[in-house]
């Protein structure tokens, strides 16, 4: 069943366009963020550093490269705005690994929340801008024709 599971996902991103690849990125974090912060339940101080560890390390590597996803050749405020954005991410997260606190993490996802909701709502609506009107019935191509014999 994993296999699956593992199957189906390389699919959905080798079949993404660009911009899904970077909603899948922002989704991505946040469970990886999530994680680390339910990694704060866990009693085992080993298994608790690790669990929070590991999660927080995943969401920087989704982060720089986000980071690297950026047209700096082509740089605009956007772009400029967002490799300072991501690199804030990176240090609040780096502040919250190394205290081992709930805080910065907090903080990290609230804002980047906005952002990923954001990215959502704009790919919505290019989808359907990019949806194909339906024709009317008894308008357009064929209207009257059958095909039955």
């Amino acid at each position: 069943m994993k296999s699956n599971a593992a199957s189906y996902k390389k699919a959905a991103i080798l079949t993404a366009s660009p911009e899904r690849l970077i909603l899948m990125l922002y989704d991505g974090a946040l469970d990886a963020m999530n994680r680390a912060k339910a990694g704060f339940q866990i009693e085992g101080i080993k298994e608790r550093n690790e669990m929070i560890s590991n999660n927080l390390i995943k969401a920087q590597n989704i982060f720089g490269e986000l980071q690297r996803s950026l047209r700096m050749d082509k740089s605009t405020e956007y772009t400029d705005q967002m490799y300072g954005l991501y690199d804030f991410y990176v240090m609040k997260l780096n502040e919250a690994n190394f205290k081992k606190a709930e805080e910065p993490i907090d903080v990290v996802m609230e804002l980047f929340t906005d952002i990923r909701n954001a990215w959502r709502q704009m790919l919505t609506k290019q989808k359907e801008k990019a949806e194909v009107v339906r024709p009317v019935h008894g308008v357009g191509v064929g209207s009257g024709i059958s095909l039955r014999a």
